[in-house]
């Protein structure tokens, strides 16, 4: 068994790793850690889990790394980058949910995460991306970066335009929206009820930095294929889930067919990237309630031929595959083993 340890497990993606891993035929829960409810097991912090395996959440010191095999960070970036500097070199792995590491290039990172200090040279050792993409890089990865929520569904949307047909993207203009959940489980007044509910709130208007991230990852993966990216970030009444709408501006031709087939090769056997249709089911997709408590992201490309635009749409479940199904996801490739390993429920519908 390969022993695992979540940090910050009292939080929601905590949550959802502690729930993921208690059903993982391959991982053992050894370690819960925090700073805060000291003491409390899982099933006080997590209505929903009646697992408690005699752990409570402990502080985290030096001596985590005899107890895991892999650590799990789902902190604030502040957090992560500290702890990454104090367990680098004495956990075999770590994965990190944050984005203390998710951005290479200094100069964007310290423009988007200003009170984020963390070390360059660990900066520089971090594997970040998207599993589908940099699968082979995770073989003995001793450090992760998980990309964002917005950040995944974006680049599994643009990456076969990018990647796979090479195209030269102009200008991309992203449209985000994402449930509650997505601001994890800080008081603020505006996340109150009589305010969240029924709102469709533009909290980020004119830039993410989900979307900067894209554009660091992408401008390095293959240099000079994306110009001006650009979101806008709205929080909708769902709790789960998110939908990213990438519209693509070209001067390179392109028909719908070649589109179509430029996804379905892009993604053959990746099984948690569904390639569809808009119009396949009874509702349009991709839509976040269809993939919700899974591992899955949908995604559907269309041309707009009168608008002279690409439309790409991204729907995933922001916890799951937006956070700690893709961390275990890496995970698995990470240890060899299977990537779809405990990750094969499938989403649950209406929700």
């Amino acid at each position: 068994m390969i022993r695992a340890g979540v940090v910050g497990a009292s939080g929601l993606a905590g949550g959802e790793l502690i729930r993921l891993i208690t059903q993982h035929p391959e991982l053992e829960l050894t370690f819960l850690g925090g700073s805060s409810n000291i003491g409390r097991r899982p099933s006080e912090l997590h209505p929903g889990l009646r697992i408690d395996r005699g752990l409570t959440v402990q502080p985290v010191t030096e001596e985590v790394a005899e107890k895991v095999d892999v650590l799990f960070l789902a902190t604030p970036a502040p957090v992560s980058a500290e702890l990454s500097s104090l367990l680098a070199d004495r956990v075999p792995a770590i994965v990190d949910l944050s984005g203390a590491f998710r951005i290479r290039t200094p100069e964007l990172h310290d423009r988007w995460y200003p009170k984020v200090r963390r070390r360059t040279d660990l900066a520089d050792r971090f594997v970040y991306g998207v599993p589908e993409l940099i699968g082979d890089q995770l073989k003995d990865a001793a450090l992760i970066s998980l990309p964002g929520c917005y950040a995944t569904a974006i680049t599994l949307g643009l990456a076969p335009l990018t990647l796979g047909l090479g195209l030269d993207l102009k200008t991309v203009v992203v449209d985000g929206k994402s449930g509650s959940s997505g601001g994890g489980i800080q008081l603020r007044t505006s996340d109150l009820h009589p305010f969240r509910a029924g709102a469709i709130a533009p909290y980020s208007p004119t830039g993410h930095r989900h979307a900067a991230e894209v554009g660091d990852f992408l401008e390095r993966s293959k240099p000079g294929t994306i110009g001006n990216l650009t979101m806008s970030a709205y929080g909708v009444p769902n709790v789960r889930g998110l939908l990213t709408s990438s519209y693509v501006f070209t001067d390179e031709k392109v028909d719908q067919r070649e589109l179509n087939r430029a996804y379905l090769r892009f993604y053959k056997g990746r099984p948690f990237v569904r390639v569809r249709r808009h119009n396949e089911t009874l509702i349009p997709v991709p839509d976040p309630q269809v993939v919700l408590g899974s591992n899955y992201a949908d995604v559907t490309v269309l041309l707009d031929e009168e608008g002279g635009r690409i439309v790409v749409l991204a729907a995933l479940d922001n916890l799951v595959k937006g956070a700690a199904g893709q961390a275990v996801q890496v995970a698995n490739l990470r240890f060899g083993l299977p990537e779809e390993t405990g990750l094969t429920q499938q989403p649950v519908m209406p929700a």
